[in-house]
């Protein structure tokens, strides 16, 4: 029998994981083959959901999901159920809402109205210390000790503050390495810091490129790179998972390859929070910084994450202080002598928001009911399960997927793209009026990523009949009128 049809645990989950998720693939083969049915059926789908459903991992219920009817492009015609859940797969921009965030929020506000300032030193949750509550968890989901996080600002703030620290141009040690294709708002990060340093943008950075004809880095590639830079490397910042390609960078051999030219090595986290099983001490990264509305669900504008590896702690790096880096001890003495925090709080610069801040306290009460490890080998079957599903359709119209193959090199998204924008964007809207919530990238890439956390089998396999059927309407062919499934 498949093993997904038989005993699967969260210690098999984690199992998965940590071989890789090679075995992914054919366990779902196998499930199918054994169930008698096509893999891209519904019957599979609901089996391998009733079969995983009732694991830590699978939290669905502890989220609202919006309805088909809800959203505006919707066309209900398309629907079995106008009232069934959406196909949500776009956790890679914004994740949904727990539960409990309103339940959360409500209380802090209801303290406001009726403590006033003195909910920042009385209630369930005091104010002043608020960020306390979600220090702990957050460093579970990232792989760090509780000293090496601060849960402050946002993702760009954040990453400004390591910049600071860790990008100091000396002679001809002034270089910032990066993927070529990094997000705008890091390159921009990254131009400014070296004018801030009065050198020019064109001389310093340091952008890598695939080989022709390749989507995706390879480590070889970049720690040769590292190597050929040598003293000139000051800085490597990669995003640890390309927000375009998804490919999921290989962490330790690049951090430790920059390290040993003696650069620092500092890690975007925005698409690998709560998306892959970080282990950001035990990688040696020297600073790391995260947003907290993707994968962590902590609503549109949510609060940022930063991490400094305890080996930097009490080094006296230069930072931009403000009080709350200061300490506690002495911060209300409002004296002008700095007297940090021994550990990442030093880099704090303002008191939390309260309303984010509980909002992230939402979703990591969630994550604390699994563990990262099993939320990986969730996340590799699913993600398995939708690239046989898409690669059914593959060469179909020119469609292919540029994110890694190998589970190892991605985290749950994949990249489809189309030979033409137009192609995209039609089938992009195609997906809308079926009830399918994904993102368009410019210029012909859609990004297709099922959370672990909430996202099931069925989203996949409804997913997949919705691409199939989107796509031909953008051919010009017809498609079916009435959902089925």
């Amino acid at each position: 029998m498949a093993a997904l049809l038989g005993a699967v645990d969260s210690a098999w989950l984690s199992q998965l994981a940590a071989e890789g998720g090679a075995s992914a693939a054919s366990e779902l083969r196998s499930a199918a083959s054994a169930l008698q049915q096509s893999l891209n059926s519904p019957e599979v789908a609901s089996v391998l959901d009733a079969r995983l459903s009732l694991l830590p991992s699978s939290q669905r219920n502890a989220f609202c999901v919006p309805s088909n009817k809800a959203l505006p492009q919707t066309d209900t015609s398309l629907q079995a159920s106008p009232d069934a859940d959406c196909v949500y797969l776009v956790g890679n921009s914004l994740g949904l809402q727990p539960r409990r965030t309103r339940e959360l929020i409500s209380e802090e506000l209801d303290n406001w109205a009726n403590l006033g300032v003195n909910g920042h030193f009385c209630g369930k949750r005091p104010w002043l210390p608020i960020d306390e509550n979600v220090i702990s968890k957050s460093a579970a989901v990232v792989g760090a000790l509780p000293s090496e996080v601060a849960v402050m600002n946002s993702l760009t703030v954040n990453l400004h503050l390591l910049l600071v620290s860790f990008y100091r141009p000396q002679g001809k040690r002034n270089r910032i390495m990066y993927e070529a294709a990094a997000f705008g708002s890091d390159f921009f990060a990254f131009e400014s810091q070296a004018r801030v340093h009065g050198l020019d943008p064109k001389e310093v950075l340091l952008p890598l490129k695939p080989r022709e004809g390749e989507e995706t880095l390879r480590t070889e590639d970049v720690v040769a790179a590292i190597e050929a830079a040598g003293d000139t490397l000051c800085t490597l910042c990669f995003g640890t998972i390309q927000y375009y390609t998804g490919q999921l960078f290989d962490v330790a051999p690049i951090t430790a390859a920059a390290q040993k030219v003696g650069g620092k090595a500092l890690w975007d986290c925005a698409h690998a929070a709560g998306n892959i099983d970080l282990k950001l001490h035990d990688w040696g990264v020297d600073g790391a910084c995260w947003c907290s509305y993707k994968y962590l669900n902590s609503g549109p504008g949510g609060i940022g994450g930063f991490f400094v590896h305890e080996r930097h702690h009490g080094k006296d790096l230069p930072l931009l202080a403000g009080w709350w880096g200061q300490k506690q001890a002495s911060r209300f003495d409002m004296g002008h002598e700095w007297q940090p925090e021994a550990d990442a709080s030093a880099w704090r610069l303002s008191n939390p928001p309260v309303l984010q801040t509980v909002a992230l306290m939402a979703s990591l009460e969630v994550f604390a009911r699994t563990s990262m490890s099993e939320l990986r080998g969730r996340s590799m079957l699913l993600t398995a399960y939708l690239e046989l599903l898409v690669l059914e359709l593959a060469g179909e119209g020119g469609l292919s997927v540029i994110t890694p193959s190998d589970p190892k090199s991605r985290g749950c998204q994949l990249s489809l793209k189309f030979p033409s924008e137009r192609l995209c964007l039609e089938t992009f809207e195609g997906l809308e009026r079926r009830g399918v919530v994904v993102d368009h990238r410019k210029p012909n890439v859609i990004r297709v990523a099922p959370a672990p956390l909430y996202n099931n089998f069925s989203d996949v396999q409804r997913f997949a009949k919705a691409l199939a059927e989107s796509m031909q309407e953008a051919k010009g062919e017809p498609a079916a009128k009435k959902a089925k499934s």
